[in-house]
């Protein structure tokens, strides 16, 4: 995790998702700043350099492929089940840790295995944004692909996700797919737009600004990979989001729900993205 000097507080990341607070945050509003933006597209930057060559298949096209062999044997078992292997990242600028103010990166990495399913119908289902809603529900409340050139889409996501409390974000997307090869897919998705919605569902319903709101999510970043190998398909989704850093004092309270949620996230995500594709899941 990439954190603001000043806070000492537990780590974390994301799939498709937001990041909460308790009652005791509600409150207290955050105001997204510029030296924040700069340091999280520095992240960011750095993060997708290391993803070029392994998209090309350079090196390890799967993070799996990546760990010592007493590694990745654990690793594939776990992925092969319906609850998909899970690992912390952190980028670093050569061996120096990126620093964030005011915010938070949680960078995860999550794979799982879709026995008898094609590359094609794996790509197929993330591409389908207007069933989004249907296939990830409830953590996404509605979903619309806005338009299409190509490989390239943009599209609108709804997310709610509770704990403790709800909070529900307006979200718009852009996402690029690359096919380096008949048996692999891989796509980029960057948030474009990201606000929280107030009062969501009642007549008084509204956006809060742009970068404003509670600061519970900011950016969220997802980079898909697709593998067809071993009789069905490897997919796997990292995650790069940026949030609010916890307020000092209250790490104790709000730290639990900032380090768990990002990773429930994105294991719910690839499990139900398995259970869409897998007879039987």
């Amino acid at each position: 995790m990439t954190r603001a000097p000043s806070q000492r507080i537990g780590p974390v990341t994301a799939g498709l998702v937001l990041v909460l607070s308790t009652a005791a945050f509600p409150a207290r509003a955050a105001e997204l700043q510029k030296k924040t933006i700069d340091a999280f597209d520095r992240y960011v930057r750095l993060t997708e350099t290391r993803m070029d060559s392994e998209e090309r298949g350079e090196t390890g096209f799967l993070y799996l492929d990546r760990l010592p062999p007493s590694e990745k044997a654990a690793a594939e078992q776990q992925a092969r089940g319906a609850v998909p292997f899970m690992a912390r990242l952190e980028t670093k600028d050569g061996d120096k840790r990126i620093d964030v103010p005011d915010g938070l990166v949680h960078h995860w990495v999550g794979v799982i295995f879709m026995p008898g399913a094609t590359v094609d119908q794996a790509v197929a289902l993330m591409q389908n944004y207007d069933h989004h809603a249907e296939v990830f529900a409830p953590v996404i409340v509605r979903s619309k692909l806005l338009a299409r050139n190509g490989d390239r889409f943009r599209f609108y996501l709804r997310f709610y996700v509770k704990k403790v409390i709800g909070v529900t974000t307006d979200t718009e997307h852009e996402a690029v797919f690359g096919r380096p090869s008949a048996d692999r897919a891989f796509s980029r998705l960057h948030s474009t737009r990201v606000a929280e919605v107030e009062n969501a569902g009642t007549p008084s319903e509204r956006q809060k600004p742009v970068g404003g709101g509670r600061g519970l999510l900011w950016r969220l970043n997802t980079y898909w990979r697709f593998l067809e190998r071993d009789g069905g398909t490897w997919v796997q989704c990292e995650s790069v989001t940026l949030t609010r850093d916890i307020p000092m004092g209250l790490g104790w309270l709000i730290g639990p729900f900032v380090t768990e949620i990002p990773k429930e996230s994105l294991t719910f995500t690839l499990s139900r993205a398995r259970k869409a594709l897998v007879k039987g899941s």
